[in-house]
């Protein structure tokens, strides 16, 4: 299973005949997506890369069978595009245009919310399901079919971190790349809820950005309602404060929207962070072990006779009054040490302020 695209969905491309268009399209088609024809409005009847153009999006899907739509028509005219394919009956509409206008998407966001039409974009690599369907401009070779979904608002990092679990061998189920800007279509909820339902999905990897209150939303979700293992990584952790980061979607606001008060919301909820993108493989590995060995732990039966049960509730006591200590003593050192550092910083900068005394 994947989820929202697999190796049947059928596709169009809106600005088909364009370079950007043409160009990603036939990685599509060389990677085994289904896409069926394109759109380009006055190219009606004729091909692209052997397959139909259509003037508009609802005669191509009409036409064609289509379910998605794939967009690379240029920013400007990029809106309407949306909802053209919206108005068609598209069911996933994938916008890869960067540079829309806010005052565009807030129309198209408000318009959409009429339709059952699922919009990922703008400004996005895509989404891909590992052997099955590419829509967008993500690299192919990297991903591999496997069991970790991942949803990015990062670009390169969606990258970055669908070659780290290729490489570790766990592969992914579906990636996502819901995109940076700070209106757009599907955000971190609407692809947990889809992850959290599906059975390939065994663990996830969120990469999130300074900027706006998504991952803090996100992670109060994962805390209610997703059992699966969660590894989050937010991007900026090095942004001087107060500064406009990036494009649109990274902007720290009013002292919201920090990589620390996104570390901290995520971390209040559960979630295994990291504060190196380069981390992610090797802490989702981590978790899907420690919960595989859990649950071979609780399966595990127990074969002890009635004295064996009294033998092993002593051996446990015992056990625990060794380990208590030790835990006891690491904690009362860690409290120790952060006072006397306390005491040695406090001293210093008052030896730091006062005036030198005349001997």
């Amino acid at each position: 299973m994947s989820i929202l695209v697999n190796k049947n969905t059928k596709i169009i491309c809106q600005g088909f005949t364009g370079k950007q268009g043409s160009f990603h399209s036939e990685q599509c088609i060389a990677y085994g997506s289904k896409v069926v024809g394109g759109v380009t409005p006055g190219r009606g009847g004729q091909q692209h890369l052997g397959l139909p153009v259509f003037d508009t999006a609802k005669e191509a899907v009409a036409k064609t069978g289509a379910t998605v739509s794939m967009i690379y028509v240029p920013a400007p005219f990029a809106a309407d595009a949306i909802l053209e394919a919206a108005d068609a009956g598209c069911e996933l509409i994938v916008c890869i245009t960067e540079g829309i206008p806010v005052n565009d998407m807030v129309k198209v966001k408000t318009t959409l919310a009429s339709y059952k039409t699922r919009l990922i974009g703008p400004n996005c690599p895509g989404i891909i399901t590992p052997g099955e369907c590419k829509i967008g401009i993500m690299p192919g070779f990297i991903h591999k079919k496997g069991k970790i979904g991942i949803v990015s608002r990062s670009g390169t990092l969606t990258y970055e971190a669908v070659f780290q679990t290729t490489n570790i061998g766990l592969g992914q189920s579906t990636c996502v790349g819901i995109g940076g800007d700070p209106v757009r279509g599907m955000n971190f909820i609407d692809v947990l809820e889809l992850f959290e339902s599906d059975p390939q999905t065994e663990g996830i990897v969120m990469v999130g950005e300074i900027g706006g209150s998504d991952e803090e939303a996100a992670a109060a979700y994962i805390k209610k309602n997703v059992t699966k293992p969660v590894v989050a990584y937010i991007a900026g952790v090095a942004a001087p404060p107060g500064k406009r980061m990036g494009h649109a979607g990274a902007i720290v606001a009013g002292g919201k929207g920090t990589a620390a008060a996104k570390f901290e919301a995520l971390e209040a909820a559960g979630i295994t962070t990291v504060r190196s993108p380069a981390e992610l493989g090797t802490a989702i590995a981590k978790r899907l072990k420690g919960r595989s060995s859990g649950k071979a732990k609780a399966s595990a039966p127990s074969k002890v006779s009635s004295k064996g049960k009294a033998s092993n509730k002593v051996k446990l006591a015992s056990a625990t009054k060794k380990k208590a200590p030790v835990k006891v003593a690491k904690k009362a050192a860690k409290s120790a040490a952060k006072s006397v550092v306390k005491k040695a910083a406090k001293t210093a900068s008052k030896k730091a302020r006062s005036p030198a005394r005349p001997k």
